[in-house]
């Protein structure tokens, strides 16, 4: 049965190679080889952090809405573990 999710993933940017954009639809693409459905991508920008967590003073927000299975977050936030460039990982189910 498919759900609804968001997730709000920090992106790591320092000593980024390409650009924000394309990290974000990278991380779109690894959404969907999980066997998410994205429906929609919004960018948050880049925001500082309370305290310097990891050696990092500021992280890009990114929050992705996507349809998936049950199992698709768990996978999901196991891939997304070995991703150096994201710092940070939250998912919900929505309504």
């Amino acid at each position: 049965m498919s759900r609804k999710y968001q997730g709000l993933i920090v992106l790591n940017t320092k000593s980024l190679d390409g650009t924000v954009d394309e990290l974000v639809s990278s991380i779109a693409r690894e959404i969907e080889a999980e066997g998410g459905k994205i429906d929609k991508v919004t960018q948050l920008g880049r925001r500082q952090f309370a305290y310097n967590a990891r050696h990092l003073e500021a992280g890009h927000y990114v929050n992705y809405v996507f349809t998936g299975v049950g199992e698709v977050v768990s996978k999901l936030q196991a891939r997304l573990r070995l991703n150096g460039k994201v710092h940070l990982q939250h998912f919900q189910r929505i309504a």
